[in-house]
């Protein structure tokens, strides 16, 4: 029987009791055990050896297969994403030049519509230049005639007030050469 080294003494006398030991008890811990070494080495490098294998052969492949999925899957995701960008340039640039030749045959209508304005501005300001210039070639003409009455009308028109002043201030009416003499002489 083995003792765990707990001894009591009962009584008075000098009696040593030993207390029994179970199984697992007995000993030093597995591991540190020098006995076992070898076996722990043998094991320690099956064990090594089944893990390195399954490793090299069924986790590592996958890791490995799934690190370069992810890589194709980045250089095609890459490679879309500048394709998409040439796509989107060319775009914008077709966009531009687009704009650009819009504006020019905005400007190009703008300027044909400005200058038919104008000539239809400067045909009608020619016609309408055209009937007030008759209009006033024929005012000057009718005014002309009426001047030339009313100058024809002037000299009796001043023969007959100059009399009608005359007699009304001496109080004798003048006589017809005087009369004529003196209109003829003011009117020139």
């Amino acid at each position: 029987m083995a003792t765990t080294g707990a001894e009591t003494q009962h009584g008075s006398t000098n009696a040593v009791i030993e207390i029994p030991a179970d199984e697992h008890s007995v000993g030093t811990f597995p591991p540190f055990d020098g006995t076992t070494y070898p076996s722990q080495l043998l094991w320690l490098a099956i064990t090594f050896g089944l893990l390195y294998w399954i490793m090299s052969k069924v986790a590592l492949p996958r890791l490995s297969g799934i690190l370069e999925d992810r890589r194709d899957r980045i250089a095609g995701d890459i490679a879309e994403a500048n394709r998409l960008n040439e796509e989107s340039n060319a775009a914008i640039a077709a966009y531009e030049q687009a704009l650009a030749e819009a504006r020019n045959n905005a400007h190009k209508i703008a300027q044909e519509t400005r200058e038919k304005l104008k000539a239809d501005v400067d045909r009608r300001r020619a016609e309408t230049e055209k009937g007030l210039a008759e209009k006033l070639s024929q005012a000057e003409a009718r005014i002309a005639e009426v001047k030339a009455a009313a100058l024809g009308n002037v000299s009796e028109i001043a023969t007959e007030t100059t009399s009608s002043l005359v007699e009304a201030l001496i109080g004798k009416a003048p006589t017809a050469t005087e009369l004529n003499k003196a209109v003829d002489s003011a009117m020139k």
